[in-house]
């Protein structure tokens, strides 16, 4: 006999289900209600779970992690050409001796 699932205890989580923290009250307009409702049908969540979802997913899009960020440009190969990115770093070196006296 196999133990029942229980998902690793998580803030805010307690058996897999979210632990209400903070309530809010919020005014929506009939085509958000409409949207809520009929994602949360098609999901077999709560419109809560619903938003949550649509915040988590939204913060990730406008919150990007720098590193992969950097990871895609690299493998885009959109960078800069070693010709430009040589003569940047002469640019700089000269810029940095006249500054310094040197």
């Amino acid at each position: 006999m196999t133990a029942p699932y229980r998902p690793a205890r998580m803030y805010g989580m307690y058996y897999g289900m979210a632990n209400m923290v903070h309530r809010a009250t919020f005014a929506l307009d009939e085509v958000t209600v409409t949207r809520i409702r009929r994602l949360a049908t098609a999901w077999k969540v709560s419109q809560a779970e619903v938003i949550r979802r649509a915040v988590a997913a939204t913060d990730v899009a406008t919150n990007p992690d720098p590193l992969a960020m950097l990871e895609s440009l690299h493998q885009s190969g959109s960078g800069l050409s070693t010709a430009k990115a040589e003569s940047y770093l002469t640019a700089v070196r000269e810029a940095r001796s006249e500054w310094r006296g040197t």
